[in-house]
C-alpha cells in the first residue's frame, strides 16, 4: 500500500494519516503483528510532522485499533468480539448468531462442596455437592475464554449428559428448567497462575472477569457461572438511552 498525503486537500492532515493507518492496518502483514513504520519514519515519509502522526495514532489507540508499546513498537490490536449487555445467551447461542466459529478444548465435569458464596446464592448449605462444568473455549489461534459453572441440585443433571450441546437449550428442552434472568458482574483483573495456564498466557495479563447469577421465572437461583476472559479478545458494550 502506498503511503501518500495530498497537501491540497481541505481535509486536516492528522484525519489523512488516520484514514491512511486505518487501511494500513488491514493488510495481512499488520493484522499478522507486523509493528507500523516508526513515527520518525512515517512522518519524513508523508512529509509533515510527528506531532501530526501521534494524533493520529493516539486516536486509533483510543479506538482500540492500535497497541503501542514504550520502547518496542506500534501494531494492529487482535480484532475482539464484541458481546451487548442489553440481552443474553448461552455462549454457544452468542458465537452461532455473530457467525464466529469456536471449539472446545476441555470439558470436565466434577462434583465439589459448594463455597459459601456459592452456596448462599443457591439458598442451601455450605459443602453441600454439587455439580460443577468447566470449559475452556476458543478457536484455530488458541482458548480464549474458561468458564465455570455450578448448578443447584434441583437442577437435577448427573454428569452424564452431552455438555457440547448449547446449555441452555439444553436445560430447558431435557429439564424444562428456563433460565429467565441473569444477574451479571464484570471486573478486570490480573490473571492467577491457573487462570493464566488454562488461557495459555502469562500470570499477572490482565482478563475480564464475568460473573453470571442466572434464575428460573420464579427468580429461583439454577446456575452460578464465572467465565475469564483473555482480555484482548472481548469488548463488552451497552447502549444506554436517555
Amino acid at each position: 500500500m502506498e503511503l501518500k498525503i495530498d497537501h491540497k486537500n481541505p481535509l486536516p492532515l492528522h484525519v489523512q494519516v488516520e484514514c491512511l493507518l486505518r487501511e494500513l492496518i488491514q493488510e495481512p502483514e499488520y493484522q499478522k503483528g507486523k509493528f507500523l513504520p516508526p513515527e520518525v519514519e512515517l512522518a519524513s515519509k508523508l512529509g509533515i510532522s510527528r506531532n501530526t502522526i501521534r494524533q493520529a495514532t493516539n486516536k486509533l489507540e483510543i479506538e482500540g485499533l492500535l497497541i503501542r508499546k514504550k520502547g518496542v513498537g506500534t501494531r494492529a490490536a487482535d480484532k475482539t468480539l464484541t458481546t451487548n449487555l442489553d440481552q443474553w445467551h448461552g455462549f454457544t447461542q452468542e458465537m452461532t448468531q455473530k457467525g464466529i466459529v469456536f471449539k472446545n478444548f476441555k470439558i470436565e465435569v466434577d462434583w465439589v462442596n459448594a463455597e459459601p458464596k456459592i452456596a448462599a446464592f443457591f439458598g442451601i448449605s455450605d459443602n453441600t455437592n454439587i455439580l460443577c462444568l468447566s470449559r475452556l473455549r476458543g478457536d484455530d489461534e488458541g482458548p480464549y475464554v474458561f468458564f465455570k459453572s455450578y448448578f443447584h441440585p434441583r437442577v437435577g443433571l448427573t454428569g452424564k449428559e452431552d455438555f457440547t450441546r448449547p446449555l441452555y437449550d439444553m436445560l430447558e428442552k431435557d429439564f424444562y428448567i428456563i433460565p429467565s434472568l441473569s444477574k451479571e458482574r464484570i471486573k478486570a483483573r490480573l490473571a492467577s497462575s491457573v487462570t493464566a495456564k488454562q488461557l495459555k498466557i502469562h500470570t499477572g495479563d490482565p482478563v475480564l472477569v464475568r460473573e453470571r447469577y442466572v434464575l428460573d421465572p420464579g427468580d429461583r437461583p439454577i446456575e452460578y457461572n464465572i467465565g475469564f476472559y483473555k482480555a484482548d479478545k472481548f469488548t463488552y458494550a451497552i447502549d444506554i438511552r436517555r
